[in-house]
């Protein structure tokens, strides 16, 4: 099994305002059973300022539009369901709808969405591994995490995120509600760090700030 820096839990709380990012980075986040809570956590700890997030979890149609409903209520971040070719703003979490993948695309300096009826992928649609493979590209402005979740989906996509620049992170095992999409990551080399639910936000938001210098506002 390939060997990724576990730390325990910390009480660090992630900033409630962050420095000035670069409008180029993204954070990605893929999830199943169990993601509705884990996703609601990470989001609580975004700054109304965060780079823009894109979000897959494994459920059906209608219950993504009152699930980014709830989100939006309660976090700092707008929280929406993606529509297709809309441009992806800092400050705000798209959702990929139910039955639809979702992919992100460049198109001059913007980032845009991609909404596509396609068949199942890895098992699922919306599937994580679609949504994290339109992200390769442009690897090296994300920063990415698979959540709690059955089987395999979004393993291979984060793989190449990770070998391709980007920044990986996994959520442990006791944190999870199943350890199956995380462990199947861990074990297929796709995973930088592992933490608990609780300190992920923190980890991707103090990646992002370390690593901003230099990028295109």
């Amino acid at each position: 099994m390939a060997k990724v820096k576990r730390v325990q839990p910390s009480s660090v709380s992630p900033p409630t305002q962050l420095p000035l990012l670069s409008t180029e980075k993204i954070i990605a986040i893929g999830a199943s059973i169990g993601g509705t809570e884990a996703i609601k956590k990470v989001l609580m700890a975004m700054p109304a300022n965060s780079p823009a997030i894109v979000i897959t979890q494994h459920m059906p149609p209608g219950f993504t539009t009152s699930f980014a409903k709830r989100l939006n209520d309660c976090c700092k971040v707008a929280v929406k369901e993606a529509m297709h070719d809309e441009r992806i703003l800092p400050g705000t979490a798209y959702l990929a709808p139910g039955a639809m993948h979702l992919k992100i695309v460049k198109s001059g300096a913007d980032y845009r969405t991609k909404l596509e009826p396609d068949g199942i992928v890895s098992g699922h649609k919306p599937s994580v591994d679609v949504m994290f493979e339109s992200l390769v590209p442009f690897a090296n402005n994300v920063v990415a995490a698979i959540l709690t979740g059955m089987g395999k989906d979004g393993a291979q996509g984060l793989r190449n995120i990770k070998h391709n620049g980007g920044f990986t992170v996994a959520q442990d095992e006791a944190s999870c509600v199943v350890f199956g999409m995380p462990k199947v990551a861990i074990e297929q080399d796709a995973v930088m760090e592992v933490k608990d639910i609780h300190d992920i936000a923190p980890t991707l938001l103090n990646h992002l700030t370390q690593t901003n210098a230099g990028s295109r506002l």
